[in-house]
């Protein structure tokens, strides 16, 4: 299923040309209110898995079925694909490799769970976390957040390696400019999120 957060380019077309299923959101709610969408529709309608991966082109949808498997046979509530394991495809730019390190950090401070790609996009989980999402999920910059979250919960997040590629497409929301502020806002949603828990 698609999530069109009222997009400019040629999404509703296409997907209505080859019938695929999609959501064309009335108003634009950014990447938390999208991704919450996808969310409440697999729970409303009794998927027992939710996927999320980037639409930029940098992940590939065959590391799916891996993730897949891995969650259903190791008992974990979300898995993350992420390309730090095994450090082989793209590794994203220099600073932002430094942002993602903080995160990981902070993250093993809080939680005590060392998660090595807290900002890929490229994730799949189970039922009870697809009903948690469905009700409430971080509207700005959600990935780091979400996998605070989750951990708080009790719940179990696992990663595995995967190999992403340059973005194809699309432009980051996360310029230059905007990089300090995604660090301030991202660090007080996780504290706040770690201490409501």
């Amino acid at each position: 299923m698609v999530v069109n957060d009222c997009s400019k380019d040629d999404t509703q077309k296409i997907c209505e040309e080859n019938g695929y299923n999609i959501i064309n959101l009335p108003v634009n709610l950014g990447i938390g209110g999208a991704v919450q969408t996808g969310y409440r529709y697999g729970y409303r309608m009794g998927y027992d898995l939710a996927v999320q991966v980037d639409g930029d082109g940098q992940h590939n949808p065959e590391f799916l079925i891996k993730m897949a498997e891995y969650l259903q046979n190791n008992s974990v509530d979300m898995v993350i694909g992420s390309r730090f394991i095994e450090k082989e495809g793209f590794q994203s730019s220099g600073a932002r490799r430094i942002g993602i390190k903080y995160f990981t950090i902070l993250i093993k401070l809080l939680t005590g769970v060392k998660i090595t790609d807290p900002t890929s996009g490229l994730r799949i989980v189970n039922r009870e976390i697809m009903g948690m999402f469905a009700y409430e999920y971080p509207k700005d910059y959600p990935e780091p957040e979400s996998v605070v979250s989750v951990l708080r919960g009790g719940k179990r997040v696992a990663e595995i390696p995967v190999v992403m590629r340059e973005r194809l497409g699309g432009v980051s929301s996360i310029s230059l400019k905007k990089s300090v502020y995604y660090m301030i806002k991202v660090t007080l949603a996780i504290l706040i999120e770690w201490l409501r828990r």
